[in-house]
C-alpha cells in the first residue's frame, strides 16, 4: 500500500488538528519566485496563522504573468478556506487594466478580500547623473535643463512604473522609462549613473540610500517614514495626489462561508498588532494595516477606480 507525501502529512496532522477545531492543512499561494517581497511577507502570515488558522500553512509560489497565475489558481480553488493568496494591491487593481484581454478573474467576484496585510510606501530615488539632489525641487531644476532623462521601475506595467508617468506629467519634465527586469539591474544603473531617476518600492532602495549611493527624494506614504525622517513626502513637496499607500492582502475564494472569512481577518488582525509581526515589517520598510473586510474590500475598490483612470490617461499598452 503506498500513500503520498501530501497525504501523510494530512493524517499526521488531522487527529490534533481536529481536536483543537483547527484545518490540518493550509496553503498560502504567492504569484512570484521565492525570495522577493511578496514571499517573504507571505512567510511572515503563515508563520503566524498555524495553530491558529489551520494546524500547518505552507506557502505555495506560483509565478507566472505578473502574478495573475496565482490569482487564478485561487479563483479554482475549493472555498473551504484551506486556500489563501497573499498579493499585492497591483495584482488586483492593476493589472486587469493592463491585460484586461488576458486576465481571467475579477477582483470583486471571484476572489474575497479579506484583510490588509501591510502597508508600504513607493519612493523616487535619484543618483550622480542627476548631481544626488536631497530634494524634488532641485531635482526638477536640474531636470528642465535635460532634453531627456530616463527612469527606471521594477519592470514596465508596475505601479512604480506609473508613478514615473504622472510625475514627469505633473513636474513638465521630459522623462522615458527604461523597462528593466526586476529591481536589482535598475538600481546598478542609477548608481552607475546611467539613469537619472528610479521609482521602486522603498524596501527596494534603502540598501542603496543607506550606502549613499543614491538619495530618495520623496515618498508616496501620507506621512515622513520613521526610518527616513529627512525624506519629504509627495504631498509637503508640491505633489498631493500621489499621496497613498501600496499593499499586501490576504483573500479567500469567492463564496468562501462567511465565518471563515471572519475568523481568518481575525487572525490576521490579531496577528497585526504583535510587536515581532510589526519589527518583521519595518526591516522591509513596511507597516501594519490591519482592516475589516468591508474596510478592505473599500480599499480595493478605490484603488481599481484611481489605477483605471491613470491607466486610460498614459495611453500605456503592454509589450506581450
Amino acid at each position: 500500500m503506498s500513500i503520498t507525501r501530501r497525504g501523510l502529512v494530512l493524517s499526521t496532522l488531522a487527529a490534533p488538528a481536529l481536536a483543537q477545531g483547527l484545518r490540518p492543512l493550509a496553503r498560502m499561494l504567492v504569484g512570484f519566485p521565492a525570495g522577493g517581497s511578496a514571499d517573504i511577507v507571505a512567510r511572515l502570515v503563515a508563520e503566524r496563522l498555524r495553530g491558529t488558522f489551520a494546524a500547518n500553512v505552507i506557502v505555495e509560489n506560483r509565478p507566472g504573468a505578473s502574478g495573475r497565475l496565482a490569482v487564478e489558481a485561487l479563483k479554482a480553488a475549493e472555498p473551504d478556506g484551506t486556500t489563501m493568496l497573499l498579493s499585492a494591491s497591483s495584482m488586483l487593481s492593476l493589472l486587469p487594466h493592463i491585460y484586461p484581454g488576458s486576465t481571467r478573474y475579477d477582483p470583486f467576484t471571484d476572489v474575497i478580500a479579506v484583510c490588509s496585510a501591510g502597508g508600504f510606501p513607493l519612493g523616487m530615488a535619484a543618483g550622480p547623473r542627476a548631481g544626488m539632489p536631497g530634494t524634488l525641487r532641485q531635482f526638477m531644476e536640474w531636470g528642465k535643463g535635460q532634453a531627456e532623462i530616463g527612469y527606471s521601475s521594477p519592470s514596465a506595467g508596475t505601479t512604480p512604473h506609473f508613478l514615473g508617468i504622472q510625475f514627469a506629467k505633473a513636474a513638465g519634465l521630459a522623462m522615458t522609462h527604461v523597462s528593466y527586469r526586476g529591481s536589482g539591474p535598475a538600481i546598478q544603473d542609477l548608481m552607475g549613473g546611467t539613469l537619472g531617476a528610479s521609482f521602486h518600492p522603498m524596501v527596494d532602495l534603502v540598501g542603496a540610500a543607506d550606502a549613499g549611493r543614491i538619495t530618495v527624494l520623496a515618498v508616496t506614504a501620507p506621512e515622513r517614514m520613521v526610518r527616513y525622517p529627512h525624506v519629504g513626502t509627495f504631498a509637503e513637496q508640491g505633489f498631493p495626489q500621489f499621496a497613498s499607500r501600496e499593499w499586501f492582502g490576504v483573500f479567500l475564494p469567492a463564496r468562501t462561508p462567511d465565518a471563515v472569512v471572519q475568523e481568518l481577518n481575525h487572525q490576521v488582525q490579531r496577528m497585526s498588532a504583535t510587536a515581532d509581526y510589526q519589527e518583521a515589517l519595518a526591516r522591509l520598510v513596511m507597516t501594519p494595516l490591519p482592516t475589516g473586510t468591508r474596510e478592505f474590500a473599500g480599499m480595493l475598490k478605490a484603488d481599481w477606480d484611481r489605477w483605471a483612470a491613470v491607466v486610460r490617461e498614459s495611453g500605456f499598452r503592454p509589450e506581450d
